[in-house]
């Protein structure tokens, strides 16, 4: 049972936070892993404010990952080799779950840690960090996707999370899994990058629209190349039902001034375009502008 798990998260942000929030609301045993200066000051509690309810619930801490059964890796892709060195003892851990936006980071962490300790998963959802140990949850939905390899692991977490109301799900094939969120993903936090505006501006204005749906396709061309099997229509169509004031967390980034996941988000789909020969136009104007506006060149290499 879930319960009998103990679950490690390494990256306490928005996602993180949420995880480790609903699984020890759920009973389970989670250990937060926060810098070694902020230890001591660490909360105690998580508290979450969410569509599941608010609430506050204890959980331990630590400055390097424990022992544990799972290890929720939920840190910005931005920011993964400095927070791999809190994984001090990677054989003590049973199974490494990475929610890292983009695609790159499954190869590294299988051909450092091993095959058979990563489960690759993807969680789609709006959710910030406000202070340490705080956690707002926004958007009306939280989508959890993992490989059906974890299912004889995870099977009972996950049911655990349906019922708090996560739309969970076991897929089969690597690559649908993965490409995916990016998909849906990197044209939603591009455009509204680059235009910095909300979902529902994007998608109210015929000229951002268009762009929003010439990345999907794009993106979805990539995808198909890249041996993935992704419906672009129904991604398009489930971004004009989202929320009207939704904003992605590149765009928060580069408002706050800190370096956008652009390498993760962007990179898989210019560097998958190169290597079949297809032409991604519109991606590539939205990815100057973003390096623009943050003031800094990701330097995506085709």
């Amino acid at each position: 049972m879930s319960q009998s798990l103990h679950h490690a998260i390494l990256g306490v942000g928005g996602v993180g936070g949420l995880m480790g929030a609903c699984l020890a609301r759920s009973g389970a045993s989670v250990t937060l892993v926060v810098r070694r200066d902020s230890l001591a000051q660490y909360p105690e509690q998580l508290q979450l404010e969410s569509a599941f309810g608010n609430f506050s619930v204890p959980v331990s801490r630590a400055a390097e990952v424990p022992p544990a059964d799972v290890l929720w890796l939920t840190v910005k892709a931005t920011q993964l080799e400095p927070a791999l060195h809190a994984l001090t003892r990677p054989e003590s851990v049973g199974a490494i779950v990475p929610l890292l936006n983009g695609i790159d980071h499954i190869p590294l962490l299988r051909s450092r840690y091993g095959a058979d300790k990563l489960i690759a998963a993807t969680i789609g959802v709006e959710s910030e960090r406000v202070a340490p140990g705080h956690i707002i949850y926004r958007s009306p939905f939280a989508r959890l996707s993992v490989s059906s390899r974890g299912q004889a692991l995870l099977g009972p977490t996950v049911a655990q999370l349906q019922q708090m109301g996560f739309d969970c799900r076991f897929v089969d094939d690597e690559p649908t899994l993965m490409w995916s969120k990016l998909v849906f993903l990197a044209p939603l936090a591009l455009t509204s990058t680059a235009g910095d505006l909300t979902t529902g501006q994007i998608t109210s204005d015929p000229a951002w629209r268009r762009q929003l749906e010439a990345c999907v396709r794009e993106t979805g061309a990539v995808a198909k190349a890249e041996g993935a099997s992704v419906d672009v229509d129904a991604v398009l169509a489930l971004m004009m039902k989202m929320p009207g004031n939704m904003r992605s967390s590149m765009q928060k980034d580069v408002a706050q001034g800190k370096p956008p996941e652009l390498d993760a988000i962007a990179g898989p789909i210019l560097r998958g375009a190169h290597r079949h020969g297809i032409d991604v136009p519109v991606t590539r104007s939205l990815v100057a502008a973003v390096e623009q506006k943050s003031g800094i060149s990701a330097s995506l290499s085709c």
